[in-house]
């Protein structure tokens, strides 16, 4: 479409103005000539065309909408044919199964062939199998979830029967017609055509995209057909461009070409695949993307593999033990070299080959190499990965079963979607949170507002707040007692968590009974799950809706309201204070997005304040009545009314007048003033006619009334600053009543029912920072233009005339009103309007069509017509918001803080009510040294660095602490030693990214104890997230609760989503959820420690287990001439690893707890050790390699001696070694296990009980299992030798004396502080309160003799 010679001047100006930003992106934003510019226009380039399965166009077009995707879906990873090579290549990725299979061919060598072919297959097999299983199992409940989805039934309008039939979802094609009812979901992305709504607006709700569950509106494509009447699918002659598949939510483009002209539309018509139709009776769209071309699929990339720290190390122990390995094949290659050297002629257990010659002694050594490879092969524990899954998904199911992480008032308990990073919880070392909604309730809450200069404090609704939330944490200030309380607190605590328990398991039952339900209901024909899927509407909770209005306002109003005609015209006396009074309470009232809708079904909303009865007789006389409202050009007027009442739905006191029982408002565009000496006459014969309505449907309107006053009528918002300023407005009787998207009705402080004709709505955006209603007035026609933004917006974008005297003292009142606010931690907001001639708003509708219209660089123009006509605003007032702390958040951030954690906060707030926060929420410390950076040029920015840097300096030497700096992360703060904040904007995180001081920026936040980020972008919180994690190489967590912090919590090592007020998408993007953040500190300072301690061990202890059992075999290589012989049976060597030695250490993995909870809340530091990786380094892993080879001596030798001049055979040699080196290892595994249970007990008992059983049937019943060798009833004679029992007792004892000692030691000579908080344990009560009170105040003592 052609741009007009206006639309030219204006682009022109605007690129030659050069202006500065509004806002500073991360990003600067691409220019219109940008090479970025160029691509984004090139959008439509590789576009698709649909064309409708209407039978109107030719043939060849069913080619082209075959070529597309179906609409069917497969999320399986597998199919019946491709499972088994798939899955077994997919495992093969592992270095250790491709280790194995290699060893497993070496044995099908003949010359190198230790073992039966077949059994040293067993292993690899089983451990390949179990996973396959695994993974065949999770495919399959993704393949009926599938199957459910595809045979799921909707409308689809079949051309050749001419009406709509019913098509399975799977069947519909690109093209099609469909045709939904209320409640049922969508099954593809479709173009909104047809609404029985009026004005084309559909409402959908997004809950399975986003977990949102506040309604959003779609308008059909206007332009091609009159939507008053019906939709004809077989007379739609349209072909539709549009952009190819992408996965942007946010945005889409295209045309509508018939043959009379050309349609734009854009996401406003959008339907997507799975959101669920609300408060429409019918609609019809024609499909535009199915299958796996809907955004929904293309943004559904399944679950998100993250390696977790341990992981990673975990190879370097793999790598190592494959040297050891290497290393002792290259000794037993070497001395069966020596050893046959030592034979005068060839050995005679050597055969030579067909050409009798003999092998070279080189060549006999390579081939024990490999022999010794596959005899040495189990020095890699092959069943560590499958025992590391098991254990993480036992941590997982306590950790989600955990009672303190349940949230009774949502019904919510912890969550995990990432089921391998488990330990990572145990060393984080930076947290990286958003603010609202994530440190704050994100209950907005009105709180104070300034109008006109003038401040109302609002000290009556202060202090009904205070009341409220005294009363909500009384309950929990019996748990906060000093410690001398404590036997209190734990018989408090019992009894809470016993409550809660009980609460969780009748959730759980109640949970499941959903998804059943769920389950059921979905396979019904429309999918219609609305029976079963009840959801609450956000920000309607009685603290964001009760609100107190302050006394001197509300009697402004009032004088306000009494010089008020009948005609909702304020009168010239008034003056101008009062106009504007009244113009902020509009202003909140219509600037927004919220839909009214009932309270007791939040599903149906209200659309016009009619009675739900009304006679015919009734019905004419309105009518009559409307048309001589409509002669006398006064046809939007509501009489006045008396009734004390405000709340939406008291209706039949009123004479029923108001311009909502029309649709739409009628006045003349030529029409003069109005003429005042009919008034009188005209108000007379309204009130006679609306009494005689009155008189004659009396008791339709006591019935209606009896209804209505039982309906309660709530607000469904987007996002809760717009639910709070509603509110705020309804407190002062502008209750907003009824919303379309071309009107929306106000009852006035009267009692008035007044209809605004709404011309535009400028969406908020980031980059704008503001909304704005364009809105006609009924009464008075004026054009006008209501705007709300952030302060540092509008404060740029007021008109001229405010730089006269007047207008500035209002605005300096202003802006001390909103320091004010934000200093008190509000939320602050401007409000400002614009009245706009009918010429200037006709010429800007043009430019904002050709706009809406245009096929290249829409989005960007768009943004432009809004940008160009939001300035010169008037100012009326400013909104604070209060946004208040979560429970438990400061004690949280300071058990954090001492854990070593770096906390920074990220949040797009103003840097006054973010610093105010950051000190309640003791993020910041009065004893901080807290630096601020706000600068907008490179230069003052590098020199405020260096000036920083410099004064750190004074305090301590960066360079020789450094290092030491991720070694102790929570430096004790005095006035010598201070610890140090650091207080930053967005615009200065710009210049920083863009002027390549990233490095000096790193060295100053590494000293930083806090960093509290204002004004921050989501894209700014990702950089800062990846800066972190890449270059100091530390463990990152990002928490948020919004869609704005997704891109942060992908980023970081470990993501947490909160549920919040904002949806779901930080959930559904995260690796864990909790419900609040205080759940927080028990999640990492517990679970954490527990999780990273049992696995590190668990490891550690699986490599010694095969390091002392194969070391049995290589110390036999001396003694049999280094043949590769054993001298224990195959199969006992295959269930050593499978059966006897499995199931203790899984529980050791599970079950095991160093240090009770109640002490790693109570202290903190000790979260230290797993950010120092204290239990797993490369030093922890040598020292038990090396008393691996200790032990696995002594358990050789000893029974060597005790055997060395008896004629036993070489099985029953290898039996006492077998049985004695299990004794030894489980009792390893009992001198480090901390915890101990029934099922610890059972589990080792039970191995060993297993293992006598297994040997005794075995050896009983086995002749011939492993030729040559015969193991029968070789278990039963050594059973029945009574040196067999001595040397079983005594070799564990000689074998694990010296570990034993060491701990022992450990804890007298040295003792650590884990070891010491381990004694506390065994204290009681009052002696470890005592205990735990010494050593704080010893720590306390110590800060301040430093200081």
């Amino acid at each position: 479409m052609a741009h007009s010679i206006e639309w030219i001047r204006f682009r022109f100006q605007q690129q030659q103005t050069n202006s500065v930003s509004e806002t500073t992106p991360l990003l600067s934003s691409p220019s219109l000539n940008s090479p970025a510019r160029t691509q984004k226009s090139a959008g439509l380039s590789n576009q698709r065309i649909i064309i409708p399965n209407n039978g109107k166009f030719p043939k060849s077009s069913e080619k082209l909408m075959k070529s597309y995707l179906s609409n069917k879906i497969r999320t399986t990873k597998y199919t019946f044919i491709n499972f088994l090579p798939k899955n077994i290549f997919e495992q093969f990725y592992r270095f250790a199964n491709i280790y194995f299979l290699f060893l497993a061919l070496l044995n099908w060598v003949p010359s190198i062939g230790v073992f039966q072919k077949e059994i040293t297959m067993l292993p690899l097999i089983i451990v390949m199998s179990i996973t396959a299983i695994k993974d065949g199992v999770e495919d399959y409940k993704r393949y009926r979830f599938d199957k459910r989805i595809n045979q799921a039934r909707t409308q689809v309008f079949d051309w050749k029967q001419k009406q709509y039939v019913k098509k399975c979802w799977k069947d519909v094609q690109v093209g099609d017609f469909v045709q939904l009812l209320c409640n049922e979901i969508i099954p593809a992305d479709m173009l909104l055509l047809h609404s029985s709504e009026q004005n084309g607006i559909c409402h959908i709700e997004t809950f399975n995209l986003d977990g949102e569950t506040n309604l959003k509106q779609r308008l059909a494509v206007k332009g091609f057909k009159d939507h008053h009447s019906s939709f004809e699918p077989e007379n739609f002659y349209c072909t539709i461009t549009c952009e190819s598949p992408n996965n942007d939510l946010n945005k889409f483009e295209g045309i509508m070409e018939s043959p009379e002209n050309k349609i734009g539309f854009n996401k406003d018509s959008l339907l997507l695949r799975g959101c669920t139709i609300r408060n429409t009776k019918l609609i019809v769209g024609i499909v535009i993307y199915a299958g796996h071309e809907t955004k929904a699929m293309l943004n559904n990339n399944g679950p998100r593999y993250k390696r977790s720290k341990l992981e990673r190390r975990m190879n370097t122990n793999v790598l190592c033990s494959v040297v050891i390995m290497v290393l002792m094949c290259f000794l037993g290659a070497l001395g069966h070299s020596i050893w046959v050297g030592t034979f005068p002629s060839w050995p005679p257990f050597e055969p030579p080959d067909d050409s009798g010659s003999f092998m070279s002694t080189a060549v006999s050594g390579c081939y024990m190499f490999l022999t010794m490879m596959i005899l040495l092969q189990v020095f890699i524990p092959i069943s560590l990965y499958v025992s590391i899954e098991v254990v993480k998904l036992g941590q997982i199911f306590f950790i989600n079963n955990d009672i303190d992480l349940y949230d009774e008032s949502t019904n919510k308990r912890l969550q995990c979607r990432a089921l391998n990073i488990t330990e990572d919880l145990g060393q984080i070392q930076y947290i990286f949170s958003d603010k609202t909604g994530t440190l704050t309730e994100n209950k907005m809450v009105f709180r104070r507002c300034a109008i006109m200069g003038t401040e109302f404090r609002h000290d009556e609704n202060t202090r009904r707040l205070s009341a409220q939330r005294e009363l909500v944490s009384f309950d929990e200030g019996l748990l906060l007692q000093s410690t001398d309380n404590v036997n209190n607190i734990q018989t408090t605590k019992s009894h809470t968590r016993q409550k809660r328990k009980i609460s969780m398991q009748h959730s759980q039952n109640v949970h499941s009974q959903q998804q059943f339900t769920a389950s059921k209901n979905c396979q019904q024909p429309g999918m219609n799950c609305d029976s079963f899927f009840t959801q609450r509407v956000a920000f309607n909770s009685p603290l964001e809706k009760e609100i107190t209005p302050d006394e001197v306002l509300l009697n402004r109003i009032q004088d306000a309201v009494v010089h008020m005609d009948p005609w909702t015209r304020i009168k010239d006396v008034t003056g101008l204070e009062n106009a504007c009074i009244i113009d902020f309470f509009l202003a909140l009232t219509l600037c927004n997005t919220v839909v009214v809708s009932t309270a007791t079904q939040p599903r149906q909303r209200v659309l016009s304040p009619s009675l739900s009865k009304v006679s015919t007789v009734s019905q004419e006389k309105i009518q009559q009545l409307f048309q001589k409202l409509k002669l006398s050009r006064t046809s939007s007027i509501s009489t006045p009314n008396h009734s004390d009442s405000d709340e939406p739905g008291h209706l039949c006191n009123k004479t029923s007048l108001s311009s909502e029982v029309s649709p739409t408002s009628s006045y003349s565009a030529d029409a003069g003033t109005d003429d005042s000496g009919s008034r009188p006459d005209l108000i007379s014969s309204v009130h006679e006619m609306a009494n005689s309505v009155d008189r004659e449907d009396h008791s339709i309107c006591e019935e209606a009334d009896e209804n209505q006053s039982n309906l309660e009528f709530c607000y469904e918002a987007e996002s809760p600053d717009e639910a709070a300023l509603v509110h705020a407005a309804r407190a002062y009787n502008f209750t907003l009543w009824s919303r379309t998207p071309n009107q929306v009705t106000v009852k006035l402080p009267q009692g008035d029912l007044l209809t605004f004709e709404v011309l535009h709505m400028l969406a908020f955006d980031s980059t704008r920072k503001r909304m704005s209603v364009i809105v006609k007035h009924p009464v008075t026609e004026e054009i006008i233009m209501y705007t709300k933004g952030a302060d540092s917006v509008i404060m740029d974008l007021l008109e001229e005339s405010a730089k006269e005297e007047k207008q500035r003292k209002i605005i300096l009142e202003t802006q001390k009103c909103l320091d004010m606010y934000a200093n008190n931690g509000l939320r602050t907001l401007c409000i400002a309007k614009k009245v706009l001639s009918s010429s200037e708003y006709k010429k800007w509708a043009d430019l904002r069509h050709e706009a809406e219209t245009s096929i290249d660089h829409r989005e960007e123009l768009i943004l432009e017509t809004a940008q160009r006509l939001e300035t010169d605003l008037q100012l009326l007032g400013a909104t604070g918001i209060e946004d208040r702390l979560q429970d438990g958040v400061p004690g949280t951030i300071e058990a954090l803080r001492e854990a070593g954690i770096l906390i920074w906060v990220l949040t797009g707030d103003k840097q006054e009510t973010a610093v105010n926060i950051a000190y309640a929420c003791k993020l910041l410390n009065s004893k901080d040294l807290i630096f601020t950076l706000n600068n907008e040029t490179q230069e003052t920015c590098e020199s405020s660095l260096d000036c920083i840097l410099d004064k750190i300096r004074m305090y301590k030497d960066v360079n020789n602490t450094r290092s030491n700096l991720m070694m102790d992360f929570a430096p004790v703060s005095s006035a010598l030693n201070p610890s140090f904040g650091l207080v930053i904007d967005g615009k200065t995180l710009n210049v920083i990214f863009h002027g390549n001081l990233q490095k000096k920026f790193l060295d100053l936040v590494k000293c930083c104890q806090s960093v509290l980020c204002c004004r921050s972008t989501p894209l700014q919180k990702s950089v800062m997230v990846k800066l972190v994690r890449d270059h100091l190489n530390a463990m990152t967590l990002a928490i948020g609760d919004g869609a704005n912090d997704v891109s942060m919590i992908q980023a970081a090592d470990v993501g947490i989503g909160i549920f919040g007020q904002e949806g779901m998408q930080a959930v559904m993007a995260s690796d864990f959820s909790i419900s609040h953040f205080k759940h927080l500190k028990k999640l990492l300072l517990v679970h954490g420690h527990w999780c990273y301690t049992r696995l590190s061990n668990m490891t550690v202890y699986f490599f010694y287990k095969n390091v002392i059992y194969v070391n049995l075999l290589f110390w036999y290589q001396f003694f049999c001439g280094f043949s590769g012989t054993t001298m224990i049976d195959y199969w006992l060597m295959i269930f050593f690893n499978l059966f006897f030695t499995s199931l203790p250490p899984l529980l050791f993995g599970i079950l095991d707890k160093d240090i009770s909870a109640d002490l790693l809340l109570e202290l903190p530091k000790l979260y230290k050790s797993g950010q120092q990786s204290v239990v797993s380094n490369l030093c922890i892993f040598g020292i038990n390699m090396m008393d691996a080879f200790y032990q696995s001596l002594v358990c050789f030798f000893i029974p060597y001696f005790a055997y060395r001049d008896s004629n036993i055979d070489v099985l029953s040699f290898g039996i006492p070694m077998n049985t004695l080196s299990i004794f030894t290892i489980l009792a390893h595994l009992a001198i480090e296990t901390k915890t101990w249970t029934w099922l610890h007990w059972v589990s080792i008992i039970g191995s060993i009980a297993f293992y006598f059983f297994v040997t005794m049937v075995y050896s009983a019943n086995c002749v011939t299992c492993n030729p040559p060798s015969n193991p029968y009833w070789i278990m039963q004679h050594q059973m029945t030798d009574p040196l067999f029992y001595l040397i079983c007792l005594i070799t564990p004892v000689l074998a694990l004396l010296p570990r034993y000692l060491f701990r022992s030691l450990q804890g007298t000579l040295s003792a650590s502080c884990i070891f010491k908080v381990q004694q506390l344990d065994n204290l009681d009560r009052e002696q470890r309160a005592r205990t735990i009170k010494h050593w704080k105040g010893l720590d306390i003592s110590a800060n301040n003799t430093s200081s």
